[in-house]
């Protein structure tokens, strides 16, 4: 891997954060903040045509615990904020985008909430709602293996991190042989879901950054499961700078109805519901769902 996929700094209490770019250098900043399970590597399958053609300069990086990133036990998903603006700091960056998917989406709104004077556009994709939202059921319609992983960090941070040990060495087994198979049999999502799970060149990606999950360690994936069955740290309502919500109607890992809550709830949201589409992101569609965050069109 380049020198740009694998970088670090330390924070200001002393935690290693490790980050990548992609795309043009000099391309318009876009920090892509990746789900859960994920990291910094978990990209376009080509991220120099796609993001190119956008100009923009993607900034992943891992989230505490995962990765090349040290841990921050007992983190809120409002403490990313700090971090996102680090990175933003160490490569002298002013203003930029943000957007991020599934676990990535409350991040995404943390810090378009709490970095308004330095966030120009947020898209927050297939995200879920805070677990304590009023008029809605968290887990309804959630697929099963979902509500069995939200039940482990329910019953407290040795049952989660005994489960999600054991599923993360699993997971980078059967990645090894069958990209595919990511989720697990324990999962059944929607055909344009393991679609996107069949194609090579995702595959590749799957592969590449299950490897570098594993080789992590369990930590953020438990870090992030109690995050979020604790408050965000923040209220969607702060939000005053321009937000995209988007997800699928036929999304099992993260309902239909989530996305239905955080269009009513997210300021002015822009609300984009695809009636197809599940919880994957398909890459040849990747470019233009990203067009309104990384250009403010589309």
């Amino acid at each position: 891997m380049s020198d740009r996929t694998c970088q670090t700094l330390t924070t200001s209490d002393g935690r290693t954060l490790c980050f990548a770019e992609w795309g043009p250098a000099d391309g318009t900043p876009l920090f892509n903040l990746h789900g859960t399970p994920g990291g910094r590597l978990n990209r376009h399958p080509d991220p120099d045509r796609a993001y190119g053609s956008l100009g923009s300069r993607v900034i992943t990086y891992d989230r505490p615990g995962y990765g090349g990133s040290g841990r921050l036990r007992g983190r809120s998903v409002v403490d990313c904020v700090s971090d996102v603006a680090a990175i933003a700091d160490h490569l002298g960056l002013g203003t930029f985008a943000v957007t991020g998917g599934s676990g990535g989406g409350p991040h995404t709104l943390a810090v378009a909430a709490r970095l308004a004077d330095r966030v120009v556009r947020a898209s927050a994709v297939v995200c879920p709602v805070p677990y304590d939202a009023a008029e809605i059921d968290f887990l309804d319609g959630m697929d099963p293996g979902n509500i069995e992983e939200f039940g482990w960090a329910l019953a407290g941070e040795d049952v989660v991190a005994s489960r999600l040990s054991d599923e993360l060495a699993a997971m980078g087994e059967r990645v090894k042989v069958d990209p595919s198979s990511l989720l697990g049999d324990g999962f059944h999502v929607d055909e344009s879901d393991l679609t996107v799970l069949r194609r090579e060149d995702v595959g590749r990606v799957i592969r590449e950054s299950t490897s570098d999950l594993v080789a992590g360690g369990h930590w953020g994936w438990v870090d992030d499961d109690l995050a979020f069955t604790r408050p965000w740290g923040f209220d969607v309502r702060e939000i005053a700078v321009p937000v995209e919500i988007r997800y699928g109607r036929k999304d099992v890992l993260v309902p239909a109805a989530h996305g239905d809550w955080l269009a009513t709830h997210v300021p002015h949201a822009r609300v984009v519901v695809d009636e197809d589409s599940g919880h994957m992101s398909d890459p040849d569609r990747a470019v233009t769902e990203m067009r309104w965050v990384a250009q403010g069109d589309g």
